[in-house]
């Protein structure tokens, strides 16, 4: 961030037009920014930064206070705030959060997703494990509904604190709440309740993955 001196050329140098070519003094920028010269002073010497009279100031002259303070130009901080990850999306991929789906599609497209979206998924060390899939069925609402779009992390196969997988059986592909039982046996849940609980041997299971987020619509 640059120093109180410089912020004060770069307010000399913005209104210099309407000095009419005079000399400006530190007075005249105290009077800008609306602070008595003996605060101003201080400011000065504490190399203190007056930044709610700086908002004030790029508001009324519309510049951006961030380049007034860092030199940045609004250009490169609309490319900061727009950036996107990419994550491959198989499209034609349905996990069952009902009756067996088909998974064997390998066919995928490309969906972006926004910075503020990628700590939901782990952080972008885990994007590269990242795939997304779409759900059909009900038998996991209200958790996961007709068409969301989820997201799978398919580093993570390990059953042992349970959770939210997408898994492969001899019935096709599903999205399940998937419990580790004591003797071994795996419990494969539903959270809409009117769907019974499946016990199955571990070797009955292939794990694609565990669910970490959604794209979906709010009823």
């Amino acid at each position: 961030m640059k120093n109180f001196l410089d912020i004060v050329e770069e307010i000399k140098s913005i209104v210099s037009s309407e000095f009419n070519g005079k000399k400006m003094y530190d007075k005249d920028v105290a009077d800008i920014l609306g602070i008595t010269q003996m605060n101003f002073a201080t400011m000065k010497k504490r190399n203190k930064i007056p930044f709610g009279e700086l908002l004030d100031f790029c508001a009324l002259k519309s510049i951006s206070i961030n380049w007034l303070l860092y030199g940045q130009s609004p250009e490169s901080l609309v490319e900061a705030t727009n950036k996107f990850f990419m994550i491959k999306y198989f499209s034609n991929v349905s996990a069952s959060a009902g009756g067996g789906a088909d998974g064997e599609d390998e066919d995928n497209e490309i969906i972006k997703i926004p910075q503020e979206f990628v700590v939901m998924l782990g952080g972008e060390r885990e994007l590269k494990n990242i795939e997304a899939i779409n759900v059909s069925g009900d038998s996991m609402e209200p958790t996961f509904s007709y068409n969301d779009i989820v997201f799978i992390n398919r580093a993570k196969v390990d059953l042992q604190r349970g959770g939210i997988f997408t898994i492969r059986t001899e019935a096709g592909l599903f999205i399940k709440r998937v419990q580790k039982r004591i003797d071994g046996k795996i419990d494969v849940i539903s959270d809409n309740p009117i769907y019974s609980t499946q016990t199955l041997d571990q070797n009955e299971i292939e794990v694609i993955g565990r669910v970490v987020s959604r794209f979906g619509n709010v009823d």
